[in-house]
């Protein structure tokens, strides 16, 4: 086992960690960027350092097509290729479409292990059957006991796990009965960490935070839990709550794309033609370069026509995601979750009652 999992301190279920993995030594809760192909868009690797970023998430199946997992291991591995120092998580490969030709490709839980073994991330998902969690009938029990058959099938196929970390995936939809076979299966097999998939897909948030609710309850104590593909700070602070970990999403630089920043009070939408005299920073309480040196008034300029405006953006949304993390981390380890909690909560309903 590459990892080492130290809880630091707790507040009722929430728990805050130190994560050492074999490029890094991370501090829980955390939040991962999505660099689909080794790259977050917009940024250089050294910008990612300056935002306080701990582990990128690449994506297997994409780094497979190009530029090939063979040319990655050839040269080095993705942390020398994307020139990274800190660690790497990538997903199975599972779950997607070509970029190329839109043609569909054979993964096997042996091929995604193989490739991920080459490109060499601190951590590596399990090949899982995803259904959308909306869908139910036999599919959905098809689907959980398909991803514990594979996980066997990964176990054996996993040649690195002396420096890489493989961890299971929980699936079985919004059924109570099929995510406790699944978490109960998972943690037999001893991983180093494991993941709760198959949410964020559309079903409502009472259904989302009860199934993070249940199967934090049952993962092991001493291991890390991440909650795949969540990116809203609301739901990051409440699967916190619960017991969870580790996070990812496209979420803060699809939206900074879109010319809107993350905001203690919710967002703001800078291509709005109020921000266009507005010499504001984005928040007068981020201590990001963006905030720091640019108005709203001057980002507005970019975003309605410059790539600029993304770029600064996603720097900033990134900034306030890593902050995020260690407000929550720091909160928990000095006893004043509740505090920090009720804080970040009030900012955001008063947003909304305004």
């Amino acid at each position: 086992m590459a990892l080492r999992f130290e809880v630091l301190g707790r507040f009722n279920r929430a728990r805050a960690a130190q994560l050492t993995l074999p490029h890094f030594v991370c501090q829980t809760p955390l939040f991962m960027p999505v660099g689909t192909q080794g790259t977050i868009k917009g940024l250089a690797t050294d910008q990612l350092e300056e935002i306080g970023c701990q582990i990128i998430l690449g994506n297997t199946y994409h780094l497979a097509l190009r530029p090939t997992s063979e040319l990655i291991d050839e040269l080095g591995g993705l942390h020398k290729f994307m020139n990274w120092p800190r660690a790497l998580l990538t997903d199975s490969g599972g779950f997607q479409m070509s970029p190329v030709d839109g043609k569909p490709m054979l993964l096997t839980p042996e091929e995604s292990i193989q490739i991920q073994n080459r490109i060499g991330a601190d951590i590596i998902m399990a090949l899982d059957d995803v259904v959308k969690t909306t869908i139910t009938g036999p599919r959905i029990e098809e689907a959980m006991y398909r991803t514990l058959r594979w996980i066997d099938r990964c176990i054996a196929a996993h040649k690195r796990p002396h420096d890489q970390n493989l961890f299971g995936i929980v699936q079985g939809g919004l059924d109570p009965v099929l995510r406790d076979i699944c978490v109960r299966g998972l943690v037999d097999r001893n991983l180093p960490g494991y993941a709760i998939g198959g949410l964020a897909g559309g079903e409502d948030k009472d259904s989302f935070w009860r199934v993070v609710a249940q199967c934090t309850a049952t993962l092991p104590e001493d291991k890390p839990r991440y909650v795949m593909g969540v990116g809203y700070p609301l739901d990051i602070v409440v699967c916190s709550a619960l017991g969870a970990d580790m996070y990812d999403c496209v979420y803060p630089t699809r939206t900074a794309r879109f010319g809107t920043a993350l905001v203690p009070e919710g967002v703001l939408k800078l291509k709005h033609r109020a921000m266009a005299e507005d010499t504001r920073p984005i928040d007068p309480t981020c201590a990001c370069m963006v905030c720091k040196n640019y108005t709203r008034a001057y980002i507005h300029s970019l975003v309605t026509k410059d790539s600029k405006g993304s770029q600064l953006l996603s720097f900033h949304n990134l900034y306030y995601m890593m902050q995020l993390s260690r407000n929550l981390h720091s909160s928990i380890v000095q006893g004043k979750f509740p505090e920090f909690v009720c804080n970040f909560l009030q900012k955001m309903v008063k947003c909304v009652m305004v």
